[in-house]
Protein backbone atom coordinates (compact mmCIF):
# COMPACT_ATOMS: atom_id res chain seq x y z
CA UNK A 1 0.00 0.00 0.00
CA UNK A 2 1.15 3.45 -1.34
CA UNK A 3 1.44 5.04 2.10
CA UNK A 4 2.73 8.93 3.04
CA UNK A 5 2.95 10.12 6.86
CA UNK A 6 2.74 13.59 7.76
CA UNK A 7 3.79 14.58 11.53
CA UNK A 8 4.88 17.81 13.54
CA UNK A 9 7.17 16.97 16.31
CA UNK A 10 7.86 19.84 18.61
CA UNK A 11 9.72 19.42 22.06
CA UNK A 12 11.37 16.16 22.73
CA UNK A 13 10.30 14.38 19.32
CA UNK A 14 8.02 11.95 20.86
CA UNK A 15 5.88 11.67 17.72
CA UNK A 16 9.05 11.66 15.32
CA UNK A 17 10.05 8.81 16.69
CA UNK A 18 6.50 7.55 16.56
CA UNK A 19 5.83 8.53 12.87
CA UNK A 20 9.35 6.69 11.78
CA UNK A 21 8.43 3.79 13.19
CA UNK A 22 5.06 3.33 11.47
CA UNK A 23 6.69 4.24 8.30
CA UNK A 24 9.35 1.59 8.83
CA UNK A 25 6.54 -1.08 9.83
CA UNK A 26 4.92 -0.10 6.46
CA UNK A 27 7.23 1.60 4.08
CA UNK A 28 5.97 4.59 3.66
CA UNK A 29 7.01 8.40 2.63
CA UNK A 30 7.52 10.43 5.87
CA UNK A 31 7.35 14.21 5.87
CA UNK A 32 7.42 17.09 8.27
CA UNK A 33 3.96 19.35 7.90
CA UNK A 34 5.22 22.44 7.48
CA UNK A 35 7.32 21.22 4.64
CA UNK A 36 4.62 18.58 3.19
CA UNK A 37 2.30 19.75 -0.36
CA UNK A 38 -0.83 18.81 0.99
CA UNK A 39 -2.07 18.39 -2.69
CA UNK A 40 0.98 15.62 -2.77
CA UNK A 41 -1.52 13.32 -0.78
CA UNK A 42 -3.59 12.90 -3.55
CA UNK A 43 -0.90 10.08 -5.10
CA UNK A 44 -1.20 7.53 -1.61
CA UNK A 45 -3.80 5.55 -1.05
CA UNK A 46 -3.22 6.10 2.80
CA UNK A 47 -2.19 8.90 4.78
CA UNK A 48 -1.36 9.22 8.02
CA UNK A 49 -1.40 12.88 10.04
CA UNK A 50 -0.23 13.05 13.52
CA UNK A 51 1.46 15.59 15.92
CA UNK A 52 2.02 16.43 19.94
CA UNK A 53 -1.15 17.40 21.62
CA UNK A 54 -1.99 20.70 23.05
CA UNK A 55 -4.54 21.99 25.05
CA UNK A 56 -6.72 18.81 24.17
CA UNK A 57 -5.92 18.95 20.37
CA UNK A 58 -3.24 18.76 17.51
CA UNK A 59 -0.59 20.76 17.71
CA UNK A 60 -1.63 23.48 14.76
CA UNK A 61 0.89 22.88 12.34
CA UNK A 62 -0.83 19.30 11.59
CA UNK A 63 -4.67 21.06 11.56
CA UNK A 64 -2.89 23.55 9.52
CA UNK A 65 -1.68 20.74 7.12
CA UNK A 66 -5.05 19.25 7.30
CA UNK A 67 -6.98 21.90 6.78
CA UNK A 68 -5.11 22.62 3.19
CA UNK A 69 -5.88 19.02 2.06
CA UNK A 70 -8.05 18.74 -1.48
CA UNK A 71 -11.24 17.05 -0.98
CA UNK A 72 -10.66 13.02 -0.02
CA UNK A 73 -13.68 11.59 -1.74
CA UNK A 74 -13.29 8.78 0.25
CA UNK A 75 -9.62 8.65 0.61
CA UNK A 76 -8.17 6.38 3.70
CA UNK A 77 -6.52 8.44 6.70
CA UNK A 78 -5.40 7.60 10.09
CA UNK A 79 -5.23 10.06 12.77
CA UNK A 80 -2.28 9.70 15.67
CA UNK A 81 -0.58 11.68 18.61
CA UNK A 82 1.69 11.92 21.51
CA UNK A 83 0.55 13.25 24.94
CA UNK A 84 1.90 14.10 28.04
CA UNK A 85 -1.36 13.70 29.83
CA UNK A 86 -1.88 10.34 28.43
CA UNK A 87 -5.74 8.49 29.25
CA UNK A 88 -6.22 6.08 25.88
CA UNK A 89 -9.74 7.78 26.65
CA UNK A 90 -8.73 10.93 25.83
CA UNK A 91 -7.71 9.85 22.42
CA UNK A 92 -11.75 10.56 21.12
CA UNK A 93 -11.84 14.39 22.61
CA UNK A 94 -7.76 14.97 21.58
CA UNK A 95 -8.32 14.02 18.11
CA UNK A 96 -11.59 15.36 17.19
CA UNK A 97 -10.29 18.75 15.75
CA UNK A 98 -8.23 17.03 13.02
CA UNK A 99 -11.21 14.41 12.60
CA UNK A 100 -13.64 16.56 11.86
CA UNK A 101 -11.58 18.96 9.00
CA UNK A 102 -10.79 15.43 7.60
CA UNK A 103 -14.54 14.06 7.72
CA UNK A 104 -15.73 17.39 6.51
CA UNK A 105 -13.40 17.01 3.22
CA UNK A 106 -14.32 14.00 2.38
CA UNK A 107 -11.55 11.03 4.15
CA UNK A 108 -12.54 8.20 5.60
CA UNK A 109 -10.86 7.78 9.11
CA UNK A 110 -9.14 4.22 9.10
CA UNK A 111 -8.38 4.27 12.73
CA UNK A 112 -6.24 6.29 15.51
CA UNK A 113 -3.65 5.66 17.18
CA UNK A 114 -2.26 8.17 20.35
CA UNK A 115 0.69 7.02 23.14
CA UNK A 116 2.53 8.96 25.74
CA UNK A 117 4.84 11.43 25.25
CA UNK A 118 7.61 13.34 27.11
CA UNK A 119 6.09 16.47 28.54
CA UNK A 120 7.94 19.43 30.07
CA UNK A 121 5.85 22.08 28.82
CA UNK A 122 3.02 22.88 32.04
CA UNK A 123 4.90 25.05 34.31
CA UNK A 124 5.78 23.13 36.95
CA UNK A 125 6.28 19.81 35.06
CA UNK A 126 9.78 21.78 33.96
CA UNK A 127 10.82 21.78 37.23
CA UNK A 128 10.39 18.07 37.96
CA UNK A 129 11.69 16.94 34.61
CA UNK A 130 8.32 16.58 32.80
CA UNK A 131 5.90 13.59 33.03
CA UNK A 132 6.36 10.38 30.80
CA UNK A 133 9.97 10.57 30.53
CA UNK A 134 11.67 8.23 28.43
CA UNK A 135 8.17 7.75 26.41
CA UNK A 136 7.52 6.79 23.92
CA UNK A 137 9.06 3.85 24.66
CA UNK A 138 10.00 0.58 22.76
CA UNK A 139 6.63 -0.97 23.88
CA UNK A 140 4.65 2.58 22.81
CA UNK A 141 6.58 1.90 19.78
CA UNK A 142 5.52 -1.60 18.93
CA UNK A 143 2.02 -0.65 19.72
CA UNK A 144 2.48 2.12 16.96
CA UNK A 145 3.85 -0.63 14.48
CA UNK A 146 1.20 -2.77 15.39
CA UNK A 147 -1.73 -0.22 14.83
CA UNK A 148 -0.17 0.52 10.85
CA UNK A 149 0.45 -3.18 10.47
CA UNK A 150 -3.70 -3.53 11.32
CA UNK A 151 -4.82 -1.04 8.59
CA UNK A 152 -3.73 -2.91 6.05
Amino acid sequence: MNTLIVYHSYHHGCTEKVAKAMAEECAAEIQKATEANPHDAAAYDLLGIGAGIDRAKHYAAALDYAARLPDGAGKRVFIFSTCGIYFAKKMGKDHAALRDILTVKGYTIAGEFSCPGHDTVVGVLKLIGGLNKNRPNLADLESARAFVRGLA
